[in-house]
């Protein structure tokens, strides 16, 4: 027979264990793998917002969620061994940004891991998912239309510079969206009666040699493509613009706001916020397959009317009126 004292003690013994134990058997904490082709520096903003949307569903790094950061730092044929080796390591879920390769790259390296991505272009068409209301398998995210927005872009120039004989559009080659982007913008240019002439650049060096060639053809204005190694080097893009004084479109806000002369496309910041929010989501239990590709619902038209004016630029009361944004 166990005595009274001893009893207590043994269980005074056991519920002090208790909590340890407790502790041991907690679940370990979710990881998120966050793959980008792009540069961690000029994202950061975009990286605060991917954060805020997890902090939304109750999701905080470091407290109850860690975040794995792969970056192809523009490099895009680095991105299938960067996903493979998330996909690896056995995460919650991928989240693949930066660029379209970035979704491909994860879809090709898992079939099973969640994978909550942001596309440009179709999603459809790119073979990440069934269709936008009914993803299936893996994966869903959002389609923000960056690159189908080319055409638009080019009719702002239209407007603003009726007057250029010739609109300089650069591109870059590694882009999956490449050939509908080209397609896109030499059949909006054959609407609207302009000729255009397209350069490629893939390196920091390409740019310059890019801007050389549009000084030389003479160029009235210029299309910067939609392309997340460009976005990663819109101060470069935005300088040599100044310098030659080539009026530029490009695709996001941050471009305006860096001294671009104009942007037309959707918010980076609501794009990646809208992102964590899927992966926090997914982390409470839901499943890809049931979470429709989300889209945009507005589009942001930027006007530095100081740029304008550096420009010897006047911008017409109605393209004014457009604009959602004028910086002055």
């Amino acid at each position: 027979m166990i005595r009274r004292r001893e009893f207590i003690a043994l269980v005074g013994g056991a519920a002090a264990a208790w909590p340890i134990a407790a502790r041991g058997q907690q679940p370990a904490m979710p990881v998120i793998g966050f793959l980008s082709g792009v540069s961690p520096e000029p994202f950061a903003k975009a990286v605060a917002a991917f954060q805020q949307g997890l902090k939304e569903l109750g999701y905080i790094q470091g407290q109850n969620v860690a975040i794995e950061y792969r970056w192809a730092e523009g490099q895009y044929d680095r991105l299938p061994a960067l996903a493979a080796e998330l996909a690896r390591r056995q995460v919650a879920v991928i989240v693949a940004t930066g660029s379209n390769a970035s979704a491909l790259a994860a879809k090709a390296a898992t079939s099973t891991i969640p994978i909550v991505f942001n596309s440009g272009d179709d999603p459809v068409k790119l073979g990440l998912v069934a269709s936008l209301n009914r993803p299936g398998g893996n994966a869903t995210g959002i389609n923000f239309f960056i690159a189908q927005m080319e055409p638009k872009r080019l009719g702002f120039l239209h407007q603003l510079i009726p007057t250029a004989s010739l609109i300089a559009v650069l591109l870059n080659p590694n882009n999956p969206s490449f050939d509908a982007q080209m397609t896109d913008i030499e059949e909006a240019a054959r609407t609207l009666g302009r000729q255009i002439h397209v350069v490629n650049a893939s390196s920091e060096q390409d740019i310059h040699v890019a801007f050389t060639t549009f000084v030389q053809l003479r160029a009235g204005a210029l299309l910067v493509g939609a392309d997340p190694f460009f976005n990663a080097r819109r101060e470069q893009l935005v300088t040599l613009a100044a310098h030659y004084a080539i009026p530029a479109i490009y695709e996001l806000r941050e471009y305006a706001v860096a001294g671009g002369l104009m942007s037309y496309g959707t918010s980076l910041a609501d794009v990646y916020r809208k992102v964590g929010a899927y992966a926090g989501r997914i982390l409470k239990g839901e499943k890809p397959s049931d979470l429709p590709v989300m889209q945009p619902t507005k589009f942001e038209f930027i006007i530095n009317h100081q740029t304008a004016r550096m420009l010897g630029l006047t911008v017409p009361p109605t393209l004014l009126a457009t604009a959602d944004e004028v910086i002055e």
